[in-house]
């Protein structure tokens, strides 16, 4: 289990926003690595690592289950890859809007932004 981290609260509300939506549209997950305050800002950060390794999750699962349709076991990974991306979602959107740094589970363990 990973530890929880809090966030300085200054840093927190100048990019709770952006790390809000990046949740709810994860194709965003740029936006806080492009704007001003998201470049020197390390929850920013962190959270946009959070949603590049939910957007992979889902483009990952989306194609495994397409793949395995062709044998029957397709039709039981795609609702689970997504209401586990929905799990995982909603779990984001709530540690951005309390400004912990807390992974994902499953999928957060993975640094692809530094």
């Amino acid at each position: 289990m990973t530890e929880e981290k809090k966030a300085e609260t200054s840093d927190v509300e100048k990019n709770k926003a952006m790390a809000i939506v990046g949740y709810i549209i994860p194709i965003l997950f740029f936006i806080p690595l492009v704007s001003e305050d998201g470049k020197k800002s390390p929850f920013a950060k962190f959270h946009a690592n959070q949603q590049l390794n939910l957007l992979l999750f889902w483009v990952v699962g989306q194609i495994l289950a397409t793949v395995l349709t062709f044998v029957l076991i397709g039709f039981l990974i795609f609702p689970l890859v997504m209401i586990a991306g929905v799990i995982f979602m909603i779990m984001g959107i709530i540690n951005s809007a309390n400004g912990t740094m807390k992974e994902l589970p499953l999928i957060g363990g993975f640094k692809l932004i530094s």
